[in-house]
């Protein structure tokens, strides 16, 4: 069995029967396509299209449901060729890095975009699970996610800069897609730091995210009132990331015994399930921050608050890009002006005030009134 296998696959569906495994292409699922693939993929370029390796192993297809996209960017240079003979190199570099550089199978995410607005499929089989719209390839992209999350990969650095128009454009198109084929929404769109410690996508890139969102929304043609107040990051036990420290601040500000480290260790598994019994949620086997996890957890904080929860809002609104918000644990006019300009990013009224929404946005979730237009 490969590392790159996402363990939850195994985990919910039992070892042995969480995932077929396949060479290349050449898959057999149960089930019928959909007779309609969502239009837009014939301009995807495929592997063969590309000239990709072959899978060095035996990929695998996820026996559990998609339930998010996960954006990424490369942390490639940020070229000015736009044409599509830099789309199919910049494919092959990243295959090549990540077969002969970090020793995985394949490409580690599913779908690949260019600064010039190509499109291209990453690891073998996606493009076909894509026309299917049944289950997806097991990934390499961001652990405890590659199950069940389909990874797009976008050229470039984004951590000041902002991507071009022509990227922007088909990533709307592509997720527009893939919540067609796998029956998603807008609010199922997150960056790969929702999930994992890492710079990517990068702060600037990050906060088109609503705008993104907002496009992909418009697309589907989804009514308002069938997107859910708030749509929380489903953080489980085997993920890392800077909201598993928010969430370990919290814990710790209702008197567990938790050091703040971003890693769903052991002790946050017992904290979290402990609280999900005190507070009469149903309690996950995994840990998983569900929403009434989160909502009770999270608590109100007005402008004098001080504490852990205010420290936690701080080291977030810091890593993800206000380099003016210190962790002091006091309520600062910094943080103050920081709180207020995620809230009118996310369309909330810019009151300073952290409260249930605000909590939703800082840990990477989405709520409702980010859909509508300003």
């Amino acid at each position: 069995m490969h590392a790159e296998l996402d363990r939850r696959t195994l985990l919910r569906a039992g070892l042995g029967a969480a995932a077929v495994s396949v060479v290349g292409t050449q898959l057999t699922l149960p089930g019928a396509a959909r007779a309609d693939p969502a239009g837009g993929l014939d301009e995807v370029i495929s592997c063969a299209g590309w000239g990709a390796r072959p899978p060095a192993d035996p990929l695998s297809v996820s026996a559990i449901p998609t339930n998010k996209i996960i954006v990424h960017h490369m942390a490639f240079p940020n070229v000015t060729d736009y044409s599509r003979a830099q789309a199919v190199k910049l494919a092959r570099d990243c295959q090549d890095l990540h077969m002969d550089g970090n020793g995985w199978s394949d490409t580690g995410q599913h779908f690949t975009i260019s600064r010039g607005g190509y499109v291209l499929e990453g690891r073998h089989g996606s493009l076909e699970r894509l026309q299917a719209g049944d289950r997806q390839m097991i990934a390499a992209h961001c652990p405890g996610e590659n199950g069940r999350a389909i990874g797009i990969e976008n050229e470039g650095t984004y951590v000041t800069d902002t991507p071009p128009e022509a990227l922007l454009d088909s990533l709307v198109e592509l997720c527009t897609t893939i919540c067609r084929q796998y029956g998603l929404h807008a609010h199922d769109i997150f960056g790969h730091w929702d999930f994992r410690t890492t710079l990517c996508p990068g702060a600037t890139f990050y906060r088109l995210f609503p705008n993104v969102r907002r496009r992909v929304f418009a697309a589907l043609g989804t009514d308002l009132a069938d997107v859910p107040a708030r749509r929380w990051p489903d953080l489980w036990r085997f993920v890392g990331s800077p909201s598993v420290r928010v969430v370990q601040y919290l814990l710790a500000h209702r008197g567990y015994a938790i050091t703040p480290n971003s890693t769903f260790d052991a002790a946050t598994v017992a904290a979290v399930q402990d609280w999900q019994v005190r507070n009469g949620i149903p309690v996950d086997v995994d840990a998983t921050l569900t929403a009434p996890t989160w909502e009770t957890l999270a608590p109100e904080l007005e402008k004098d608050a001080t504490g852990l929860p205010v420290e936690a809002v701080q080291f977030m609104l810091h890593f993800k890009g206000h380099a003016e918000v210190a962790p002091t644990g006091v309520y600062d006019h910094p943080t103050m002006k920081a709180v207020q300009a995620l809230q009118r990013l996310h369309g909330l009224p810019p009151n300073g005030k952290v409260g249930t929404g605000t909590w939703c946005v800082l840990v990477g979730g989405v709520v409702r009134q980010s859909m509508r237009r300003g």
